[in-house]
Order: C-alpha cells, then structure tokens, then sequence
C-alpha cells in the first residue's frame, strides 16, 4: 500500500511539474511572436490586465494612455495589440481585405443559435428598401418636441436629456425596423425596464469579448436559461426579444402577403425587405432585432455628447441658428427640417464631426484579426491569429492629425479640413468591410434632432460642473443629464402672430 501511495504521490508531481512546465513554455511562445511591440509588461504573459481595464468605467482612457506611453501600436494582452495608427487601421478594414472580426464579437450575438450583423465575423446583409423612412424619423421627433413642450416646459421642470435620446432612437428606430414603436415616448418611461437592464449588464458582458471561452459557456443552454435574457422573460431585454419575435412571426405567418402582384400592400420598413430578400423567420427576427439595439445606442450617444458641447459654447448655439435659419428659414411648429436641408449646413455638419471626434459612441477596442498568413505593417511583422482592436480615443487625439487643441471641442477646425481628418472620424460608423450599416438612418437622426431641438428651444444644463453621470461599456452609458428646456423668444412671437 505504501508503494502504491508513493507512486500516486510521484505520478501527481509529475503531472503538476508537466502543468507548470507547459505553462512556462506556452508563455514564452505567446511572448515571443509579439516581443516586437511595447505594452503594460504583465499584459505580454496573460490577458488579466486587458481584462482589468476592459471592465471598468474608463476603458477608452486606458486604452488611450497605454497608447501615450507605450507607442501607436501597443500591446495588451499575449495575442492582442491596439492601435490608433490610421494608416494600420485602414488596412485592417479595406474592402477587400483579409482580416476578419475576431472572437470578441461573439457577445454581440444575441441568439446562441443564430448568427446577425453584429456578430458575424465576415461579410453581413442590410435591408434598404424602407418607406417613408423621413416621415417616420420625423413622426418621433414632433412626439418628442411635444413632450418636452407639455409636460416639462409647462411645468418648468428639468429632464434627463440622456434618456429622452434613448427614448427617441428606440421608438423611432423600431418604427423603421417593423412599423410599430416600442412607446418610450408615448409614456415618458424606461418600457419593461429595457434600458436598466442594458445599463446593468453590459459592464459585465463586454469583457467577456476577452475571454469568449466563458461567454461560450454561458451560451450552453442550461447555462443561458439561468444567466441570459430569454424571450420569456418580462422585463429587460428579454422583453424586446418577445416582441420582435411576434412580430416577425406574424409576417412570417398565414396571413402575409405574397403575391407580387400585391406586395404594394405590405409594410415597407426593414423587416419586409429581409422577408422579401429571402430571410428566414429566425434570421429576419434576429436581424432586425440588431439593427433596432445596436443602432439607438450609438445615435442617442452621439446626440447626448454633441449637445453637451453645443449647450457649453454660447457662440456655437448662435451660429447654429443662423445657419438654420438662412437654409431652412420657413419651417413651421408642425415641420420637420429635411435631411438634405441638413446637408446643406456646413457648420451643423463640422459641429457633428467635432462631436463624434469627441466622444466616439463606441470607444471599445472591437477586435479584428490577422489572417492566418500574417500580414506586413511599415515592415513589422504582425503573426496570422494576432487580434487588433482601435483605440478610438488616441485616433481621435493625436495632434499630428487634429492639431495643438485637439483635446477641446472647436467644430471650426472642420473648415480647413484635411483627407486624414475625414479618414480618422469614419472610424466612428466603422469603415471598409466592417462600415456600420445603419450610419446612414443614424446621421438622418443626428441632423433632424439637433437642428429642431435647436431652433424651437432655448435649453440649459443644470448642473455644468457635473452635467451627468457616465461610465464605458464600449457604449457609453450616460444618465442624470438634467437640462432644462425654454421656449424661443422668436419662436414665441411667431406662434403669437400665427394666432393673429
């Protein structure tokens, strides 16, 4: 017995020796493919700092000052870089390029079962034969130019500027998904708890993009039951799952139409075009689920960060309005601005890509990947299998680019603008391959918002030293952005003359 003791005891031994051995060895390989590039030194050996930084609340400013200090191309994990290299960076999205999203895309895969847009790793599909798309954009705006009017302004009571953009891209952009909001803005409420349920959860699903291994694991069926959202669920997002799924069920079902000859029956919005384009069921429901998330987080932050930087700059407010009132001098209560009247704004386009520059919706690292050949950079070796991400906050910084002041908000500097500004800010909607597919609905959105709340409204932040409370997610997840809202001196006077 005791020989047989002795022997389990060696046999473990050798068994923990050959762990540690193979760890040692593993580390050194991971070490030395990319021992080229500089970074946080821990970050070459494992992937707990890029873990570390990705799940706090000021990820992009890591991201940027491991950019400062260690070079344009950073290491941050054994087989992850970052980088705010332009010219880098638009080899990694070229249209015809071979680099593919990486693993960290999976979180954004919402069904297990089911690939979208937003988490494929290579080409992706876009509905665009949409109807009315204007009218129903500009539908949510005069909803919500109207409750700002009756029930804040009447009252002489602050709101939360940041949820009311949410409020608005969510209603308008299920308008444009499947002909039927969600009623944010009709009750002036967080509907089934949706958007608390983002803020909660977010900050502890986007860093599983670096460990993707866990999320498959949460993805198991009797793992996601108990952890994940499900269309059973009653509030969250599991709520909005359900209703997307009904609907794309009931188009899917025995009543639609399908003769040719009557397709000028059915709904135009984005979920017919994926019905018409020869989408499953499940894949038109997850599609079109993706477009509606996706794309109201990114325009409500746009619109949030670029109207705080209007409101803090008197002058900007001004020369906004004038500008709106030489190209679009005769809109009534009951208009809404155009888009190609927008288009025609030079200063409200500069405000909107100083604001994007700013702030950048997405600030995470969105990784690609290498080909497994590997790839050449300026002579540097980059090895197939090395995931790179962008640092938008550095690309958006670097003086060489935007200049001495590049970290104050100066829309003028658009007036004079060069190719590398242009290239830098398209990074924001993505670029290339990876081009984000709803950039053009969310600049309609942007342009329309900012002109009408602009020109009908007089508008103050109520506590400027402090004007919200924010944390990153790769989305930035903003609330309390109280603002208090006036009617226009001029707007009145036109009001009290139509009555006349």
């Amino acid at each position: 017995m005791l020989f047989v003791h002795k022997c389990q005891h060696k046999s473990k031994l050798i068994a923990l020796s050959g762990l540690i051995l193979w760890w040692i060895v593993s580390s050194i390989r991971q070490y030395i493919r990319l021992r080229h590039f500089d970074g946080p030194p821990t970050a070459a050996f494992s992937v707990l700092w890029l873990l570390w930084k990705t799940s706090g609340p000021r990820a992009h400013l890591e991201y940027y000052e491991a950019c400062k200090k260690y070079g344009n191309i950073t290491r941050v994990g054994p087989n992850e870089l970052i980088t705010c290299e332009l010219e880098l960076l638009r080899k990694v999205n070229a249209a015809r390029g071979n680099y593919t999203r990486s693993a960290w895309y999976k979180v954004l895969k919402f069904n297990p079962a089911r690939e979208n847009i937003g988490s494929q790793r290579d080409g992706n599909y876009s509905g665009r034969e949409i109807d009315g798309l204007e009218s129903r954009i500009d539908k949510h705006i005069l909803a919500l130019v109207r409750l700002i009017e009756n029930k804040y302004i009447s009252q002489n009571k602050p709101f939360d500027f940041a949820r009311k953009m949410t409020y608005l891209t969510l209603d308008a952009l299920a308008d444009i998904g499947f002909s039927q909001d969600f009623g944010f803005l009709a009750t002036d409420s967080d509907m089934f708890g949706y958007i608390n349920a983002v803020e909660t959860t977010l900050p502890f699903l986007i860093p599983l993009g670096i460990i993707p291994w866990v999320l498959s694991i949460l993805q198991l069926p009797l793992v996601r039951n108990i952890f994940m959202p499900s269309d059973t669920d009653v509030f969250g997002f599991g709520r909005v799952v359900k209703l997307t799924n009904q609907i794309t069920s009931d188009r899917y079902g025995p009543n639609r139409v399908v003769a040719p000859e009557k397709q000028q029956q059915q709904q135009r919005d984005m979920l017919d075009s994926f019905v018409r384009h020869g989408l499953t069921e499940q894949e038109a429901s997850s599609e079109t689920l993706t477009q509606i998330i996706a794309g109201s987080d990114t325009s409500a932050g746009t619109l949030r960060t670029t109207m705080l930087y209007i409101l803090s700059q008197a002058r900007v407010v001004e020369r906004l309005r004038r500008e709106i009132a030489a190209v679009a001098p005769n809109l009534s209560r009951e208009t809404v601005v155009a888009d190609a009247a927008t288009r025609d704004m030079p200063y409200l386009q500069s405000v909107i890509k100083e604001g994007l520059r700013m702030v950048p919706p997405i600030s995470g690292i969105q990784l690609k990947q290498v080909p497994l050949e590997g790839d050449y950079f300026n002579g540097i070796h980059l090895p197939g299998g090395t995931k790179i991400g962008l640092c938008s906050w550095g690309l958006m910084r670097r003086a060489d680019i935007w200049g001495d002041d590049a970290e104050q908000f100066r829309p003028e500097r658009w007036e004079k603008a060069t190719p590398e500004m242009e290239g830098a800010v398209d990074f924001v909607f993505g670029s290339g391959r990876f081009r984000c597919l709803g950039r053009n609905i969310a600049f309609i959105e942007i342009n329309k918002v900012l002109v009408e709340l602009i020109r009908r409204f007089d508008m103050a932040v109520v506590n400027p030293q402090n004007p919200w409370k924010a944390r990153n997610a790769s989305l930035f997840l903003v609330s309390d952005f109280w603002v208090r809202a006036y009617p226009r001196v001029d707007e009145v006077s036109k009001a009290q003359e139509t009555q006349v």
